[in-house]
């Protein structure tokens, strides 16, 4: 593997990215660490193909590329250009709209969206690393306000419950679903997924939790205070997100993909320029999602 870096600038990116070899070169070494190995039949031993960078297995005849059978599998543009929009979401301060990567790099401003989905694809939590210590947990909705709508109903706005893990006095990490009412059954799975059970939590005194605390005996109902007093640093997590949300992608359609991205970029805020290969990493071993499921959304 070449040359790793603990800060990438993009004059660093560029220089270890001059074009689409360079790229499929980078993801050859990240998908076969080791050495080349059959996807079908674990043969190690290939010949070229007919097409740059295709690998042909010698014993089954399977041919595969540094791309295939990746969040990568058939990009209908130049790599080059995907590794940049993977670099831009990945080290962006605030991330990176569409529109602007669209000016950027000279695509249409849909390629560059539909694009975005497969990488938030590999930002989606792998669900090995649970919250733990003390964490705290809330509902909110998200988009525009609703005449004759009050607390948790709502009609055209989403439903979002989200957690996060104190440490020392902040905020260490978080994570984020959509859900489509606040009842413990849709609440116990985004607890069974994100949060550990030896957890100290700490909610409000919303009904919903309440069936919950057999499985988290450590579960705390307070009253949240006047506009959250009693959750400051939550509610300032929430506030947060919705800012970002509403000066990056102006949208809550597709939320749960930008609940992903964001909670990604914040539990790696720390990683800086590594926080790229590991975005990486994660495409290469995600299964290819095509376009037009990525539309069913």
């Amino acid at each position: 593997m070449e040359k790793k870096y603990d800060s990438l600038t993009i004059f660093e990116f560029q220089e270890q990215f001059p074009d689409n070899d360079s790229c499929q070169n980078y993801l050859a070494e990240m998908k076969w660490p080791d050495g080349f190995k059959c996807e079908k039949c674990g043969h190690n031993r290939y010949c070229g193909g007919k097409l740059a960078h295709t690998h042909q297995c010698t014993k089954c005849k399977y041919q595969a590329t540094p791309t295939s059978g990746t969040l990568f599998h058939k990009v209908k543009f130049p790599l080059l250009k995907a590794f940049y929009i993977v670099f831009y979401m990945g080290t962006s301060k605030k991330g990176i709209a569409s529109t602007e990567l669209s000016r950027k790099l000279g695509l249409r401003q849909k390629t560059c969206w539909l694009f975005q989905q497969k990488v938030m694809k590999a930002m989606a939590s792998s669900g090995k690393y649970p919250l733990i210590g003390k964490v705290e947990v809330d509902e909110t909705v998200v988009g525009q306000q609703e005449e004759g709508v009050v607390g948790r109903q709502n009609n055209r706005k989403k439903q979002v419950v989200l957690a996060i893990e104190k440490k020392g006095k902040g905020v260490g990490r978080m994570y984020a679903r959509v859900i489509n009412n606040a009842g413990s059954k849709q609440l116990k799975p985004f607890f069974r997924d994100h949060i550990s059970t030896e957890a100290t939590i700490k909610t409000d005194k919303w009904r919903g939790y309440m069936p919950l605390k057999k499985q988290y005996p450590n579960l705390l109902q307070i009253d949240s205070g006047k506009k959250g007093k009693n959750f400051p640093d939550l509610h300032r997590t929430i506030m947060m997100f919705k800012a970002w949300l509403r000066g990056i992608h102006h949208s809550v359609d597709n939320l749960q993909a930008y609940l992903d991205q964001y909670c990604y970029r914040f539990n790696r805020s720390q990683m800086k320029g590594a926080i790229f290969d590991n975005l990486l990493a994660r495409m290469v071993e995600h299964n290819p999602c095509p376009y037009n499921i990525i539309c069913m959304y």
